[in-house]
Protein backbone atom coordinates (compact mmCIF):
# COMPACT_ATOMS: atom_id res chain seq x y z
CA UNK A 1 0.00 0.00 0.00
CA UNK A 2 1.65 2.86 -0.93
CA UNK A 3 0.95 5.86 1.96
CA UNK A 4 4.87 7.68 0.95
CA UNK A 5 3.90 11.59 2.15
CA UNK A 6 0.30 10.73 2.86
CA UNK A 7 -1.09 12.39 5.82
CA UNK A 8 -2.50 10.51 8.62
CA UNK A 9 -5.02 11.41 11.61
CA UNK A 10 -4.31 9.03 14.30
CA UNK A 11 -7.40 9.32 16.89
CA UNK A 12 -6.13 7.96 20.06
CA UNK A 13 -2.57 7.65 21.40
CA UNK A 14 -2.04 4.55 23.49
CA UNK A 15 -0.75 0.64 22.70
CA UNK A 16 -2.58 0.42 19.27
CA UNK A 17 -1.45 4.36 18.62
CA UNK A 18 1.91 3.43 19.15
CA UNK A 19 2.54 1.15 16.97
CA UNK A 20 0.36 2.93 14.37
CA UNK A 21 2.80 5.73 14.39
CA UNK A 22 5.90 3.47 14.12
CA UNK A 23 4.87 1.34 11.44
CA UNK A 24 3.85 4.63 9.46
CA UNK A 25 6.85 6.43 10.30
CA UNK A 26 8.95 3.25 8.03
CA UNK A 27 6.08 3.77 5.01
CA UNK A 28 6.61 7.19 4.96
CA UNK A 29 3.99 8.79 6.19
CA UNK A 30 3.38 12.00 8.22
CA UNK A 31 1.26 11.54 10.93
CA UNK A 32 -0.64 13.58 13.01
CA UNK A 33 -2.14 12.00 16.82
CA UNK A 34 -5.15 13.59 18.36
CA UNK A 35 -6.26 12.84 21.74
CA UNK A 36 -8.32 14.00 24.59
CA UNK A 37 -5.75 13.29 27.24
CA UNK A 38 -3.45 15.87 27.73
CA UNK A 39 0.13 15.42 27.50
CA UNK A 40 0.74 14.58 31.16
CA UNK A 41 -1.41 11.79 31.03
CA UNK A 42 0.23 10.23 28.17
CA UNK A 43 3.94 10.39 29.50
CA UNK A 44 4.22 6.55 29.01
CA UNK A 45 3.27 6.74 25.18
CA UNK A 46 5.21 9.69 24.46
CA UNK A 47 8.18 8.18 25.47
CA UNK A 48 7.66 5.47 23.28
CA UNK A 49 7.28 8.10 20.16
CA UNK A 50 9.70 10.79 21.58
CA UNK A 51 12.43 10.04 18.42
CA UNK A 52 9.51 10.03 15.80
CA UNK A 53 8.43 13.49 13.87
CA UNK A 54 4.59 14.13 14.71
CA UNK A 55 2.33 16.53 15.14
CA UNK A 56 0.94 16.46 18.68
CA UNK A 57 -2.98 17.61 19.18
CA UNK A 58 -3.39 16.91 22.34
CA UNK A 59 -6.74 17.69 24.65
CA UNK A 60 -8.61 18.03 21.83
CA UNK A 61 -10.62 16.20 18.86
CA UNK A 62 -11.35 19.53 17.40
CA UNK A 63 -8.79 19.46 14.89
CA UNK A 64 -8.31 21.05 11.43
CA UNK A 65 -9.08 18.01 8.79
CA UNK A 66 -7.53 19.83 5.70
CA UNK A 67 -4.83 17.85 3.88
CA UNK A 68 -5.66 14.50 5.68
CA UNK A 69 -5.83 11.37 3.63
CA UNK A 70 -6.57 9.32 6.11
CA UNK A 71 -7.76 8.59 9.75
CA UNK A 72 -6.70 5.67 11.72
CA UNK A 73 -8.82 5.30 14.96
CA UNK A 74 -8.24 3.54 18.17
CA UNK A 75 -11.19 0.75 17.94
CA UNK A 76 -13.03 2.09 21.20
CA UNK A 77 -13.85 5.72 20.29
CA UNK A 78 -17.49 6.00 19.66
CA UNK A 79 -18.31 6.06 15.79
CA UNK A 80 -20.29 9.55 16.01
CA UNK A 81 -17.93 12.02 17.62
CA UNK A 82 -17.78 15.46 16.04
CA UNK A 83 -14.41 14.93 14.30
CA UNK A 84 -15.47 11.52 12.57
CA UNK A 85 -18.68 13.27 11.60
CA UNK A 86 -16.89 16.34 9.78
CA UNK A 87 -14.27 13.45 7.96
CA UNK A 88 -17.42 11.73 6.95
CA UNK A 89 -18.82 14.78 4.90
CA UNK A 90 -15.29 15.92 3.68
CA UNK A 91 -15.10 11.85 2.54
CA UNK A 92 -11.75 11.40 4.61
CA UNK A 93 -11.85 7.11 4.77
CA UNK A 94 -11.91 6.66 8.42
CA UNK A 95 -10.20 2.81 9.58
CA UNK A 96 -8.75 0.96 12.42
CA UNK A 97 -5.70 -0.73 12.29
CA UNK A 98 -6.58 -4.58 11.38
CA UNK A 99 -7.87 -2.80 8.31
CA UNK A 100 -4.45 -1.34 7.26
CA UNK A 101 -2.61 -4.33 8.49
CA UNK A 102 -4.41 -6.11 6.05
CA UNK A 103 -3.75 -3.54 3.18
CA UNK A 104 0.21 -4.19 3.94
CA UNK A 105 -0.11 -7.69 4.02
CA UNK A 106 -2.63 -8.50 1.36
CA UNK A 107 -0.90 -11.74 1.15
CA UNK A 108 -1.19 -12.89 4.41
CA UNK A 109 -1.52 -15.80 7.36
CA UNK A 110 -3.81 -13.74 9.20
CA UNK A 111 -5.47 -15.95 11.83
CA UNK A 112 -8.71 -13.76 13.36
CA UNK A 113 -10.80 -14.72 16.05
CA UNK A 114 -12.91 -12.70 17.63
CA UNK A 115 -16.44 -13.50 19.89
CA UNK A 116 -18.42 -11.78 23.17
CA UNK A 117 -16.19 -13.77 25.19
CA UNK A 118 -13.46 -16.32 24.72
CA UNK A 119 -11.61 -13.72 22.57
CA UNK A 120 -7.95 -13.76 24.50
CA UNK A 121 -7.42 -17.10 25.70
CA UNK A 122 -8.80 -18.58 22.31
CA UNK A 123 -6.30 -16.44 21.05
CA UNK A 124 -2.92 -17.09 23.62
CA UNK A 125 -4.25 -20.50 22.71
CA UNK A 126 -3.73 -20.59 19.19
CA UNK A 127 -0.58 -18.21 19.49
CA UNK A 128 0.40 -21.60 21.40
CA UNK A 129 -0.06 -24.18 18.58
CA UNK A 130 1.37 -22.27 16.16
CA UNK A 131 4.84 -21.34 18.35
CA UNK A 132 5.22 -25.18 19.37
CA UNK A 133 4.70 -26.07 15.24
CA UNK A 134 7.62 -23.82 14.92
CA UNK A 135 5.98 -20.87 13.04
CA UNK A 136 7.05 -17.45 13.21
CA UNK A 137 3.94 -16.17 15.16
CA UNK A 138 2.95 -13.09 17.05
CA UNK A 139 0.19 -12.94 19.04
CA UNK A 140 -1.26 -9.62 18.36
CA UNK A 141 -4.42 -7.01 17.54
CA UNK A 142 -6.64 -6.38 20.95
CA UNK A 143 -4.21 -8.19 23.02
CA UNK A 144 -0.63 -7.48 23.81
CA UNK A 145 1.13 -5.04 21.27
CA UNK A 146 -0.98 -3.37 17.95
CA UNK A 147 -0.24 -5.25 14.86
CA UNK A 148 0.90 -2.65 12.31
CA UNK A 149 4.10 -2.29 13.60
CA UNK A 150 4.88 -5.99 13.33
CA UNK A 151 3.06 -6.21 10.22
CA UNK A 152 5.31 -3.39 9.01
CA UNK A 153 8.64 -5.64 9.93
CA UNK A 154 6.88 -8.87 9.06
CA UNK A 155 6.76 -11.00 5.79
CA UNK A 156 4.27 -13.55 4.41
CA UNK A 157 5.17 -16.49 5.93
CA UNK A 158 4.91 -15.11 9.36
CA UNK A 159 1.62 -16.02 11.13
CA UNK A 160 -0.28 -13.43 13.02
CA UNK A 161 -3.03 -14.50 15.22
CA UNK A 162 -4.87 -11.75 15.97
CA UNK A 163 -7.67 -11.11 18.54
CA UNK A 164 -10.10 -8.94 16.67
CA UNK A 165 -12.98 -6.56 18.77
CA UNK A 166 -16.41 -5.64 17.00
CA UNK A 167 -14.62 -2.18 17.62
CA UNK A 168 -11.94 -3.00 15.30
CA UNK A 169 -13.83 -4.56 12.95
CA UNK A 170 -16.18 -2.23 12.70
CA UNK A 171 -14.46 -0.08 10.87
CA UNK A 172 -12.87 -2.65 8.20
CA UNK A 173 -13.84 -2.37 4.62
CA UNK A 174 -11.20 -4.91 2.76
CA UNK A 175 -9.91 -6.79 5.55
CA UNK A 176 -9.45 -10.77 4.47
CA UNK A 177 -7.74 -12.77 6.58
CA UNK A 178 -6.53 -16.68 5.99
CA UNK A 179 -8.71 -18.52 8.97
CA UNK A 180 -11.26 -16.76 10.76
CA UNK A 181 -13.15 -17.81 13.91
CA UNK A 182 -16.34 -16.44 15.81
CA UNK A 183 -16.52 -18.28 19.23
CA UNK A 184 -19.79 -16.54 20.40
CA UNK A 185 -22.04 -13.66 19.99
CA UNK A 186 -24.10 -12.48 22.72
CA UNK A 187 -25.34 -8.64 23.18
CA UNK A 188 -22.38 -6.49 24.47
CA UNK A 189 -21.21 -2.93 23.68
CA UNK A 190 -24.56 -1.61 22.82
CA UNK A 191 -24.04 1.98 23.83
CA UNK A 192 -21.22 1.70 21.04
CA UNK A 193 -22.94 -0.06 18.54
CA UNK A 194 -26.36 1.36 19.37
CA UNK A 195 -27.72 -1.67 18.65
CA UNK A 196 -27.54 -5.90 18.62
CA UNK A 197 -28.03 -6.31 14.81
CA UNK A 198 -25.10 -3.50 14.77
CA UNK A 199 -23.05 -5.81 16.62
CA UNK A 200 -23.71 -8.72 14.95
CA UNK A 201 -22.92 -6.90 11.48
CA UNK A 202 -19.34 -6.01 13.15
CA UNK A 203 -18.72 -9.49 13.94
CA UNK A 204 -19.63 -10.73 10.90
CA UNK A 205 -17.11 -8.49 9.07
CA UNK A 206 -14.08 -10.80 10.31
CA UNK A 207 -15.19 -13.09 7.42
CA UNK A 208 -17.60 -11.41 4.73
CA UNK A 209 -14.39 -10.73 2.37
CA UNK A 210 -13.61 -14.71 2.86
CA UNK A 211 -13.57 -16.40 -0.42
CA UNK A 212 -12.81 -20.03 -1.43
CA UNK A 213 -9.21 -20.31 -0.36
CA UNK A 214 -10.07 -19.18 2.91
CA UNK A 215 -11.58 -21.02 6.09
CA UNK A 216 -14.32 -19.65 8.12
CA UNK A 217 -14.74 -21.27 11.82
CA UNK A 218 -18.12 -20.70 13.88
CA UNK A 219 -19.55 -22.32 16.81
CA UNK A 220 -22.18 -24.72 15.96
CA UNK A 221 -23.86 -24.20 19.21
CA UNK A 222 -24.70 -20.71 18.73
CA UNK A 223 -28.05 -20.09 17.32
CA UNK A 224 -27.14 -16.93 15.95
CA UNK A 225 -23.70 -18.25 14.30
CA UNK A 226 -25.99 -21.14 12.37
CA UNK A 227 -27.77 -18.26 10.76
CA UNK A 228 -24.74 -15.71 9.92
CA UNK A 229 -23.01 -18.61 8.70
CA UNK A 230 -25.27 -19.10 5.83
CA UNK A 231 -23.38 -15.70 4.76
CA UNK A 232 -19.52 -17.55 4.76
CA UNK A 233 -18.12 -17.95 1.69
CA UNK A 234 -14.87 -19.18 2.80
CA UNK A 235 -14.33 -22.79 3.59
CA UNK A 236 -17.02 -23.53 6.49
CA UNK A 237 -15.96 -25.45 9.77
CA UNK A 238 -18.26 -26.19 12.56
CA UNK A 239 -17.37 -27.05 16.13
CA UNK A 240 -19.62 -27.91 19.03
CA UNK A 241 -19.51 -28.91 22.56
CA UNK A 242 -22.95 -30.46 22.34
CA UNK A 243 -23.58 -32.24 19.25
CA UNK A 244 -22.22 -34.33 16.29
CA UNK A 245 -21.48 -33.08 13.09
CA UNK A 246 -21.37 -34.59 9.70
CA UNK A 247 -18.23 -32.94 9.69
CA UNK A 248 -16.28 -30.41 11.83
CA UNK A 249 -14.95 -30.59 15.41
CA UNK A 250 -16.40 -32.04 18.43
CA UNK A 251 -17.11 -34.35 21.26
CA UNK A 252 -17.60 -38.11 20.87
CA UNK A 253 -17.50 -40.75 23.97
CA UNK A 254 -15.33 -38.38 25.48
CA UNK A 255 -12.96 -37.45 23.07
CA UNK A 256 -12.21 -34.42 21.69
CA UNK A 257 -12.70 -35.44 18.02
CA UNK A 258 -11.96 -33.99 14.16
CA UNK A 259 -14.25 -35.57 11.63
CA UNK A 260 -13.41 -34.76 7.93
CA UNK A 261 -16.31 -36.24 6.47
CA UNK A 262 -14.14 -39.41 5.86
CA UNK A 263 -11.99 -40.18 8.63
CA UNK A 264 -12.87 -39.43 12.34
CA UNK A 265 -9.76 -38.42 14.38
CA UNK A 266 -10.03 -39.02 18.02
CA UNK A 267 -7.63 -36.03 19.60
CA UNK A 268 -7.16 -36.49 23.32
CA UNK A 269 -10.11 -37.14 26.30
CA UNK A 270 -11.73 -33.54 26.39
CA UNK A 271 -10.92 -33.87 30.36
CA UNK A 272 -7.70 -33.93 30.05
CA UNK A 273 -7.94 -30.22 28.58
CA UNK A 274 -5.86 -28.31 31.18
CA UNK A 275 -8.22 -25.10 31.04
CA UNK A 276 -11.71 -25.71 33.21
CA UNK A 277 -15.06 -25.02 32.40
CA UNK A 278 -17.37 -25.96 29.59
CA UNK A 279 -16.86 -22.26 28.34
CA UNK A 280 -13.23 -23.08 27.99
CA UNK A 281 -13.78 -26.23 26.17
CA UNK A 282 -15.19 -24.29 24.00
CA UNK A 283 -12.18 -22.13 23.38
CA UNK A 284 -10.39 -25.07 22.61
CA UNK A 285 -12.05 -26.84 19.66
CA UNK A 286 -11.99 -23.68 18.16
CA UNK A 287 -8.21 -23.75 18.63
CA UNK A 288 -8.39 -27.12 17.48
CA UNK A 289 -10.30 -26.55 14.36
CA UNK A 290 -7.81 -23.13 13.10
CA UNK A 291 -5.16 -26.00 13.86
CA UNK A 292 -6.70 -28.49 11.78
CA UNK A 293 -7.22 -25.71 8.80
CA UNK A 294 -3.60 -24.83 9.11
CA UNK A 295 -2.36 -28.34 9.14
CA UNK A 296 -1.00 -28.68 12.60
CA UNK A 297 0.04 -31.94 14.01
CA UNK A 298 -2.51 -33.86 16.04
CA UNK A 299 0.19 -34.89 18.17
CA UNK A 300 1.49 -31.34 18.89
CA UNK A 301 -2.72 -29.98 19.54
CA UNK A 302 -2.94 -32.84 21.90
CA UNK A 303 0.68 -31.46 23.93
CA UNK A 304 -0.61 -27.42 23.85
CA UNK A 305 -4.60 -28.44 25.23
CA UNK A 306 -2.88 -30.58 28.18
CA UNK A 307 -0.52 -28.17 29.07
CA UNK A 308 -2.38 -24.68 28.16
CA UNK A 309 -2.61 -22.89 31.79
CA UNK A 310 -4.83 -20.52 30.80
CA UNK A 311 -4.46 -16.10 30.83
CA UNK A 312 -4.40 -13.94 33.29
CA UNK A 313 -7.62 -11.99 34.59
CA UNK A 314 -9.76 -15.11 33.27
CA UNK A 315 -10.53 -17.63 36.49
CA UNK A 316 -7.16 -17.06 37.41
CA UNK A 317 -6.41 -18.39 41.10
CA UNK A 318 -4.69 -15.66 42.92
CA UNK A 319 -3.92 -17.40 46.67
CA UNK A 320 -5.90 -19.30 49.32
CA UNK A 321 -5.88 -17.25 52.94
CA UNK A 322 -7.60 -19.04 56.07
CA UNK A 323 -9.27 -21.63 53.91
CA UNK A 324 -10.51 -19.13 51.58
CA UNK A 325 -9.86 -19.20 47.92
CA UNK A 326 -9.17 -15.63 45.74
CA UNK A 327 -10.34 -16.01 41.93
CA UNK A 328 -9.06 -12.97 39.18
CA UNK A 329 -11.85 -12.27 36.76
CA UNK A 330 -11.29 -9.09 35.59
CA UNK A 331 -11.71 -10.34 32.03
CA UNK A 332 -15.18 -10.61 32.52
CA UNK A 333 -16.65 -7.68 31.17
CA UNK A 334 -20.14 -8.55 30.18
CA UNK A 335 -22.78 -10.41 31.88
CA UNK A 336 -22.30 -13.38 29.66
CA UNK A 337 -18.66 -14.12 30.56
CA UNK A 338 -18.99 -14.14 34.22
CA UNK A 339 -22.21 -15.95 34.35
CA UNK A 340 -19.54 -18.67 32.83
CA UNK A 341 -17.28 -17.44 35.42
CA UNK A 342 -19.65 -18.25 38.43
CA UNK A 343 -20.70 -21.99 36.86
CA UNK A 344 -16.98 -22.63 36.48
CA UNK A 345 -16.52 -22.48 40.13
CA UNK A 346 -20.04 -24.03 41.56
CA UNK A 347 -20.56 -22.54 45.10
CA UNK A 348 -20.23 -21.11 48.21
CA UNK A 349 -19.19 -17.81 45.95
CA UNK A 350 -18.92 -14.30 47.41
CA UNK A 351 -18.85 -12.55 44.35
CA UNK A 352 -17.31 -8.76 43.69
CA UNK A 353 -19.17 -6.84 40.66
CA UNK A 354 -19.75 -3.72 39.19
CA UNK A 355 -18.03 -1.40 36.54
CA UNK A 356 -18.66 0.68 33.60
CA UNK A 357 -22.20 0.69 32.36
CA UNK A 358 -21.86 -0.44 28.77
CA UNK A 359 -25.93 -0.04 28.42
CA UNK A 360 -26.85 -4.17 28.92
CA UNK A 361 -29.23 -5.98 31.36
CA UNK A 362 -28.01 -8.58 34.12
CA UNK A 363 -31.17 -10.43 34.65
CA UNK A 364 -29.45 -13.41 33.53
CA UNK A 365 -26.26 -12.80 35.59
CA UNK A 366 -28.79 -12.71 38.96
CA UNK A 367 -30.45 -15.84 37.87
CA UNK A 368 -27.42 -18.06 37.78
CA UNK A 369 -26.86 -16.60 41.69
CA UNK A 370 -29.32 -19.61 43.56
CA UNK A 371 -27.26 -21.96 45.12
CA UNK A 372 -23.90 -20.39 43.80
CA UNK A 373 -23.41 -17.04 44.96
CA UNK A 374 -23.86 -16.37 48.52
CA UNK A 375 -23.05 -12.98 48.98
CA UNK A 376 -22.60 -9.92 46.78
CA UNK A 377 -20.15 -6.92 47.19
CA UNK A 378 -20.80 -3.96 44.62
CA UNK A 379 -18.87 -1.53 43.56
CA UNK A 380 -18.45 0.96 39.86
CA UNK A 381 -20.87 2.77 37.87
CA UNK A 382 -23.40 -0.11 37.83
CA UNK A 383 -23.12 -1.00 41.46
CA UNK A 384 -26.91 0.25 41.81
CA UNK A 385 -28.44 -1.12 38.89
CA UNK A 386 -26.98 -4.44 39.34
CA UNK A 387 -28.12 -4.07 42.80
CA UNK A 388 -32.09 -3.64 41.66
CA UNK A 389 -31.79 -6.36 39.61
CA UNK A 390 -30.85 -8.46 42.41
CA UNK A 391 -33.57 -7.34 44.71
CA UNK A 392 -36.00 -8.10 41.84
CA UNK A 393 -35.31 -11.48 42.09
CA UNK A 394 -35.06 -11.48 45.82
CA UNK A 395 -31.23 -11.91 46.33
CA UNK A 396 -30.94 -9.76 49.33
CA UNK A 397 -27.39 -10.30 50.40
CA UNK A 398 -25.84 -7.30 48.85
CA UNK A 399 -22.79 -5.11 50.13
CA UNK A 400 -21.99 -1.92 48.50
CA UNK A 401 -18.30 -0.16 48.52
CA UNK A 402 -16.53 2.92 46.76
CA UNK A 403 -12.90 0.66 45.69
CA UNK A 404 -11.23 -3.04 45.35
CA UNK A 405 -9.50 -2.94 48.39
CA UNK A 406 -12.75 -2.38 50.57
CA UNK A 407 -14.48 -5.22 48.29
CA UNK A 408 -11.64 -7.17 48.75
CA UNK A 409 -11.75 -6.69 52.53
CA UNK A 410 -15.66 -7.11 52.85
CA UNK A 411 -15.45 -10.24 50.63
CA UNK A 412 -13.01 -11.67 53.20
CA UNK A 413 -15.01 -10.65 56.43
CA UNK A 414 -18.18 -12.30 54.67
CA UNK A 415 -15.92 -15.39 53.73
CA UNK A 416 -16.00 -18.93 55.69
CA UNK A 417 -13.41 -21.66 55.08
CA UNK A 418 -14.22 -23.48 51.91
CA UNK A 419 -15.76 -20.21 50.40
CA UNK A 420 -14.49 -18.55 47.05
CA UNK A 421 -14.05 -15.17 46.54
CA UNK A 422 -14.17 -14.11 43.17
CA UNK A 423 -13.73 -10.55 41.15
CA UNK A 424 -16.20 -11.15 38.10
CA UNK A 425 -17.32 -7.40 37.35
CA UNK A 426 -19.89 -8.42 34.52
CA UNK A 427 -19.13 -4.94 33.47
CA UNK A 428 -16.26 -3.01 31.70
CA UNK A 429 -13.77 -0.97 33.66
CA UNK A 430 -13.29 2.32 32.18
CA UNK A 431 -15.43 4.02 35.25
CA UNK A 432 -12.83 3.54 37.55
CA UNK A 433 -9.44 2.20 35.98
CA UNK A 434 -7.47 2.15 32.66
CA UNK A 435 -8.22 -1.32 31.32
CA UNK A 436 -9.53 -4.80 32.62
CA UNK A 437 -5.51 -5.45 33.18
CA UNK A 438 -5.00 -2.56 35.98
CA UNK A 439 -8.17 -4.04 37.47
CA UNK A 440 -7.28 -6.97 38.17
CA UNK A 441 -3.87 -6.44 39.26
CA UNK A 442 -5.46 -3.87 41.59
CA UNK A 443 -7.68 -6.96 43.09
CA UNK A 444 -4.67 -9.38 43.57
CA UNK A 445 -2.69 -6.59 45.00
CA UNK A 446 -5.62 -6.19 47.62
CA UNK A 447 -5.66 -9.53 48.12
CA UNK A 448 -2.00 -9.93 48.67
CA UNK A 449 -1.93 -7.27 50.78
CA UNK A 450 -4.58 -9.33 53.21
CA UNK A 451 -2.39 -12.57 52.90
CA UNK A 452 0.71 -10.71 54.46
CA UNK A 453 -1.13 -9.55 57.59
CA UNK A 454 0.08 -11.97 59.91
CA UNK A 455 -3.44 -11.58 61.96
CA UNK A 456 -5.43 -12.72 59.27
CA UNK A 457 -8.96 -11.90 59.08
CA UNK A 458 -9.47 -11.16 62.69
CA UNK A 459 -7.29 -7.94 61.87
CA UNK A 460 -9.28 -7.47 59.15
CA UNK A 461 -12.59 -7.51 61.46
Amino acid sequence: MYLKGKKILILGLGITGVSTIKALYKLGADVVISDLKKEEELEKYLKEISSYPVELRLGTNDIPLDNIDMIIKSPGILPDIPVLKRAEKAGIEVITDIELAYRIMTDNNFIAITGTNGKTTTTTLTGELFKKAGYNTYVTGNIGVGILWKVANGNKDDVFVIEASSFQLANTKHFKPKVSLILNITPDHMNWHKSYENYINAKKKIFINQDENDYTILNYDDEILRKIGRDARGKLIWFSTDSILNRGVYIDEDYIVINDGKTINKIMPYKEVNIPGKHNLQNALGAVSIGWAMGIPFNIIKDVLSTFEGVEHRIEYVTEIDGVKFYNDSKGTNADASIKAVETLENSIILIAGGMDKGNEFDDFVKTFEGRVKDLVLLGETKEKIKKTALKYNFNNIFMVDNMKEAVKKSFRLSQKGDKVLLSPACASWDMYENYEVRGRDFKKAVMEIKGDSDGKEKIR
